[in-house]
C-alpha cells in the first residue's frame, strides 16, 4: 500500500532517498562512524590502545544502543552528543570505553558526521543531475529542428527551435553540476581541532592525527580546523540555490507554454488525474508548480547559510544550528525538485504543430529581421531597418498583411522580387544554428551525465 503523505502529488513521485538520510537516527550513526575513525587514527599513532579502537568499532552500532538510556540522557544533559558518547562507552568491554571521544570536542564529531551524511546525499543528487541531463539531451536532440517562436520581452522575436531552447537549459544545468563537483574537495573536509581549534588536546600529534582521521573517511583535512569556519558548508547551500533558480526557470517555462494560449508543451498527466474537484476538464501542471515552490524554499536557505558564516569567537551554537537547517532543507527540497523535473522531462508532450501555428500568429512579422538584412545588403542596414519598420508597424496597427505591404513598397520591390520576399517570410528557414546547438548541447549533456555517475 502506498504511504499517505500530506501532499497527494508526492505519492506519484519516487522518493529520491534524501529525506531519510537526514533522519536523526542516521545522523547519530554517522557521528558514531566518526568516533570510530577517530579511535582508529589514534590507535594507528599509539595514542590509544589498538584493542580499544577495535572494541569501539565493534560497539559503535546505533541499533545496539539502549533507547531508554539515550532518551533519559538527552533529557538530563540537554546536550547534542554526550548521551551517545556515554552509551558507546558503556557498551564497550574492559577499559575501551574510557578512550571514546578522546581529545575531541562535540562539533568535531557532529560537523564531520554531518558531512558524511551530506556526502551520501551528494551522491544521490549527482545521479539526479545525470538523469536530468540525459532527459534534456534526448529532448534537445529529438526536437533540434522543431521550429517555434523565439520570444523576448514576452513578444515574438525571431524563430528558434524547441531543441535550441532545451540547449539553454542543458548548458546551465551542466554548469550547475560542474560547480557541485568542483566544490567537493572544499566541502568534504574533516575537522579535528579540539575545543577551540588549536589541537591542544592532541599536542604535537594534531596535524598528523587529523590527516589520518580524515583519510579514514576518505576526506581531506581542514588546514585550519576552526569551529568558526563555515564557508565550505555555506557554499554547498548557495550552489543548490543557484541550481534551484535554473530548475525553477525550466519549470516556469513549461508551466507557461502549457497554457492554452500557447499550447506548445504539456507535462505528463497520468490517466485518472484530477485537476479540479469542480472543473473536470482541468489538466493542471502540478509538478511544474511543485518545482517552483520547492525551488523557492531552496533559495530561501541561501540567506540563512550566509548568516551561519558569522560565527562569534571560536564557536557559536547558533550558527551551527543555522547551517544544519539550511543544509537539510535545501538538500531535501533539491532532491524532491529534481525528481519531479526528471519525470516532467521524460514524459513531456511537445507539440510541434502548435509551435508552427504560433509562428504564423503575426502573419510574417516575426521575420522582420531577415527581410531587413536582405534589403540592407542592397540599400544599407539603417535605411533597410527604417523601411521594414514602416511596413511592420503598419501591419501591426492596420488591416493589410506584412507581405502585402512589403510587396507594395517600391523601396522593397525594386530590390527584392515577390518570390524573394515570400521566401524571406518563411520562419522555418530562419532558425540559424539552433539545430546544431541542440545537438552539441545533447552530446555535452550526455558526457557530463556519464561523468556524474562515474
Amino acid at each position: 500500500m502506498a504511504k499517505l503523505t500530506a501532499n497527494p502529488q508526492d505519492m506519484r513521485v519516487p522518493d529520491p532517498g534524501v529525506r531519510a538520510l537526514f533522519e536523526i537516527e542516521n545522523r547519530w550513526q554517522a557521528w558514531m562512524d566518526v568516533e570510530v575513525a577517530l579511535a582508529a587514527a589514534q590507535a594507528d599513532m599509539g595514542i590509544i590502545p589498538a584493542a580499544a579502537a577495535q572494541e569501539i568499532e565493534a560497539k559503535a552500532d546505533f541499533s545496539k544502543f539502549d533507547q531508554e538510556r539515550l532518551a533519559d540522557g538527552f533529557l538530563t544533559s540537554g546536550h547534542t552528543l554526550t548521551p551517545l558518547v556515554w552509551e558507546l562507552s558503556r557498551l564497550c568491554d574492559g577499559d575501551a570505553g574510557g578512550f571514546v571521544h578522546w581529545g575531541a570536542t562535540t562539533q568535531n564529531i557532529v560537523q564531520t558526521g554531518d558531512l558524511l551524511v551530506l556526502r551520501a546525499v551528494h551522491r544521490i543528487l549527482r545521479n539526479q543531475f545525470a538523469d536530468v541531463l540525459e532527459a534534456l539531451a534526448a529532448l534537445a536532440e529529438t526536437h533540434a529542428e522543431s521550429a517555434m517562436p523565439g520570444r523576448t520581452h514576452g513578444q515574438h522575436a525571431v524563430p528558434t527551435t524547441f531543441g535550441g531552447k532545451v540547449a539553454v537549459w542543458l548548458d546551465e544545468v551542466g554548469r550547475n553540476a560542474d560547480r557541485l563537483i568542483a566544490a567537493e574537495p572544499r566541502v568534504f573536509r574533516a575537522m579535528l581541532g579540539g575545543a577551540a581549534g588549536t589541537m591542544a588536546s592532541f599536542a604535537e600529534d594534531g596535524f598528523e592525527l587529523q590527516d589520518r582521521f580524515a583519510a579514514k573517511m576518505d576526506m581531506t583535512a581542514m588546514a585550519v580546523p576552526s569551529r568558526a569556519e563555515g564557508d565550505h558548508l555555506s557554499e554547498y547551500v548557495l550552489l543548490l540555490a543557484l541550481n534551484a533558480a535554473t530548475t525553477a526557470k525550466i519549470a516556469r517555462e513549461i508551466y507557461t507554454l502549457q497554457k492554452q494560449e500557447f499550447g506548445e508543451l504539456e507535462e505528463p498527466t497520468p490517466p485518472g488525474s484530477v485537476g479540479s474537484s469542480t472543473m473536470p476538464q482541468k489538466r493542471n501542471p502540478f509538478m511544474a508548480q511543485d518545482i517552483v515552490a520547492l525551488a523557492s524554499d531552496v533559495r530561501m536557505q541561501a540567506p540563512l547559510a550566509l548568516e551561519a558564516m558569522q560565527t562569534e569567537h571560536e564557536a557559536d551554537r547558533a550558527t551551527s544550528l543555522q547551517i544544519r537547517q539550511a543544509t537539510e532543507r535545501s538538500c531535501i527540497a533539491t532532491g524532491d525538485m529534481l525528481a519531479r523535473l526528471n519525470i516532467i522531462l521524460r514524459g513531456l508532450t511537445v507539440k510541434p504543430e502548435r509551435m508552427r501555428k504560433n509562428l504564423d500568429l503575426t502573419d510574417g512579422l516575426i521575420m522582420g529581421e531577415p527581410v531587413m538584412l536582405a534589403l540592407g545588403a542592397k540599400i544599407g542596414r539603417q535605411e533597410a531597418h527604417d523601411v521594414v519598420y514602416d511596413a511592420a508597424q503598419a501591419a501591426a496597427t492596420g488591416s493589410q498583411s506584412f507581405l502585402t505591404l512589403l510587396q507594395a513598397d517600391e523601396r522593397v520591390s525594386s530590390k527584392l522580387s515577390a518570390t524573394e520576399i515570400t521566401a524571406l517570410l518563411d520562419p522555418m528557414a530562419y532558425v540559424g544554428q539552433a539545430p546544431e546547438m541542440s545537438r552539441r548541447a545533447a552530446a555535452a549533456g550526455r558526457e557530463k551525465a556519464a561523468a556524474l555517475r562515474g
